[in-house]
């Protein structure tokens, strides 16, 4: 098979800042060095073929939108079934593709696979069809689609960041205007990514009633999102406590990396991650036991990433200290849980675009 394109989108990990996306606040993610792959020629015949042997098995739906993505199967075929819709709903042209999928970036850890297959698929079928979207309606065309695929209201940040990574940077996103403010990560300083080996999917989990929590506050306070909210406002509010909260160490987190402060960004780290278990619940047992045992171990702070339910910690440390870090805390994660972690040292990277060395770069 001749490749025409080929495409990569990265994962994210976020340092700080969840559960604020949808609540219209801050976030400060990166992209990450794991990403999806997507090889792509054009069909003549109007359907649009996935594959991909990360995923197992093979999905065919027609490319003018038509095939309901609730119907499709095996389920990850239901995020190409959504793609396909919301770029029809912005007008694409219904022209079909063939497309090879590969990721290594882990489904259920919390780093954003669907996003990063909703992404690189975008921009395949985009090229193939000679359409062209402005990168945060791109954005919003894939969070639309996850919507879509599996009925989860995710916030916007996964896909925007795929998208608009920057190498050596994290992105300070503001949530409602969607304004990007690349943040210089220093060299010295390691992004440590740990998954707990409990996996999670946000379909079977509480996601949607927390942000249905979340909602019933800023109705209660007749404001549009918790972003508006004082302390003061949801100081008997758990939920909301913890979005109010978190939007201030993002901002916080922002302005020690901007100005080269390290120091105080464990603190920060922390703290979110007590919110997020105490305040929130959407931590585990198996993801508190890591934290404690990184922080314990030598890393400035930790933190969950993601929604929670499982998946990943964050960590930051010293560049040269982090596999005696790493070392010692999985070690002691193992004795404590039995479970096995697994371990990916990441750096910034650029967000989606053409694979270079492949046609279409």
């Amino acid at each position: 098979m001749v490749v025409l394109t080929a495409f990569r989108a990265p994962g994210r990990v976020n340092l700080i800042g969840d559960h604020t996306d949808y609540n219209e606040g801050f976030v400060l993610p990166l992209a990450i060095d794991l990403e999806c792959v997507v090889h792509a020629t054009v069909r003549t015949d109007g359907l649009v073929r996935a594959g991909s042997a990360d995923l197992r098995g093979e999905v065919e739906v027609a490319a003018d939108g038509s095939t309901e993505p609730a119907e499709v199967e095996p389920p990850w075929g239901r995020y190409v079934a959504g793609i396909v819709r919301t770029l029809k709903d912005r007008g694409r042209p219904p022209v079909g593709i063939d497309a090879r999928i590969s990721s290594t970036v882990p489904v259920g850890a919390g780093l954003s696979s669907s996003a990063a297959l909703e992404v690189g698929l975008a921009l395949a079928l985009c090229h193939a069809a000679g359409f062209e979207l402005p990168r945060v309606e791109l954005a919003r065309a894939c969070q639309e689609a996850e919507l879509v695929a599996t009925g989860v209201p995710v916030g916007i940040m996964d896909q925007l960041v795929s998208l608009s990574g920057k190498r050596g940077h994290a992105l300070l996103i503001d949530c409602r205007s969607l304004a990007v403010e690349p943040i210089p990560l220093p060299p010295r300083l390691a992004v440590v990514i740990v998954h707990s080996g409990v996996s999670r999917m946000l379909v079977d989990s509480a996601y949607a009633e927390r942000r249905h929590a979340c909602e019933q506050v800023a109705a209660r306070l007749g404001m549009p999102a918790l972003r508006d909210a004082t302390l003061e406002q949801v100081a008997e509010e758990p939920r909301a406590r913890h979005v109010v909260s978190e939007n201030a160490r993002v901002l916080e987190a922002a302005r020690l990396l901007s100005e080269g402060v390290t120091d105080e960004l464990g603190p920060l780290l922390n703290a979110s991650h007590a919110s997020l278990r105490d305040d929130f619940e959407v931590s585990t047992p198996e993801l508190d036991v890591l934290a404690d045992e990184l922080v314990a171990a030598g890393a400035l702070g930790a933190r969950l990433t993601g929604a929670g339910f499982g998946g990943c910690v964050v960590a930051l440390a010293a560049r040269e200290e982090v596999d005696a870090i790493v070392e010692r805390a999985t070690g002691r994660y193992a004795a404590r849980t039995g479970r096995r972690a697994r371990t990916f040292v990441c750096r910034p990277s650029d967000g989606a675009g053409p694979e270079q060395g492949r046609p279409g770069a």
